[in-house]
């Protein structure tokens, strides 16, 4: 018995002219004006940042201001960013280091060894962490983390280095419990989130045959983790390792309420220090010379160069990576 041939589906309002002529010509050029107005919203702020900030750019030079390790507005209105830029790059570096492994850890135990009822439990934990303001993480830096630190770890250290090796304290710092480790702890667990849900993504994105062709070669589940889904997960990983990167590098809030906010050279590891988007919300309100205001959002316009180049970089190095044969 033959079946009916299938009938094409009927379309009840045929397309007008006017659409069939100009309907992908709108279509792309409204597309093409959005794309284009990123392009533009992004160059337009960097020239305004460096419109506003030419004042103290041109006064001190571009890399004298950049280099520069004075920044006194109120006696010798001198503006040099060095300290604020050394702050803020080797903040973001540590609190990345100290958060992938954990982030890593986090996901690969989510996806390939946890319950699927405990999977979903941590990872709407995880999630739940890139949602809480980061003024929160501040008031808990300030009134848990950094006595908990200074109590516990500081102070112990400290005092053992003042009687056993007496030259480490130059390098150490006043240990109040408010400098440069604790902001890159609260920085840390505030990426955390960020690098965890796109590891997590790329590990479940792992074709099942790469996996089963391991293990029917006898390879063992570490084995697996390493040689097969680590490598073709490896894209994804360094894109929220990245993204967590940009996180930190912009964070503002958390990190001024207990980075201690010294306009000196980071060289210590318990003391004072700050960071340029720190400097920024601290100041902004009270700068009442032009010079001084100039100076302020002349750091940022070197914060936006710093993480143009920052993503740049790891935009070409993530086009690098092959992830199952095809590039990230």
């Amino acid at each position: 018995m033959q079946q009916a041939p299938v009938q094409p589906s009927i379309i009840k309002h045929q397309p007008s002219a006017i659409y069939r002529v100009l309907g992908d010509r709108i279509f792309l050029g409204v597309v093409l004006l959005l794309a284009l107005s990123i392009i533009a919203l992004t160059v337009g702020l960097g020239y305004y940042l460096y419109l506003g900030g030419s004042q103290a750019i041109n006064k001190e030079g571009f890399f004298g201001f950049l280099t520069g390790t004075t920044w006194d507005p109120a006696l010798k209105l001198e503006f040099g960013i060095w300290p604020y830029v050394l702050g803020t790059i080797i903040t973001s570096l540590a609190a990345l280091v100290l958060s992938v492994p954990v982030a890593l850890a986090a996901a690969i135990f989510t996806a390939e060894y946890a319950p699927r009822w405990l999977a979903g439990f941590i990872n709407y934990l995880v999630d739940l962490m890139a949602a809480v303001p980061s003024v929160v993480y501040g008031i808990w830096g300030i009134f848990v983390l950094a006595p908990f630190l200074r109590e516990v770890f500081y102070m112990p250290f400290f005092l053992w280095a003042a009687e056993n090796a007496p030259w480490l304290s130059r390098y150490l710092g006043n240990p109040a419990g408010y400098g440069m480790f604790t902001a890159i702890v609260i920085l840390s667990s505030m990426v955390i989130p960020f690098t965890a849900a796109l590891s997590r993504d790329a590990i479940a994105l792992v074709p099942v045959a790469q996996r089963e062709g391991a293990y029917a070669l006898g390879a063992t589940r570490w084995e697996v983790m390493q040689t097969v889904i680590l490598p073709y997960a490896r894209g994804g990983i360094f894109a929220g390792a990245m993204l967590a990167l940009g996180r930190a590098l912009g964070e503002t809030m958390a990190v001024a309420m207990v980075i201690g906010n010294g306009n000196i050279l980071p060289y210590t590891l318990f003391g004072p220090a700050s960071t340029m988007p720190a400097v920024i919300a601290l100041e902004l309100k009270e700068a009442v010379e032009d010079l001084h205001y100039s100076a302020i959002i002349g750091v940022g316009f070197y914060l936006f160069l710093i993480a143009f180049i920052v993503n740049a970089a790891a935009s070409y190095l993530l086009n690098k990576l092959k992830v199952g044969g095809q590039r990230a």
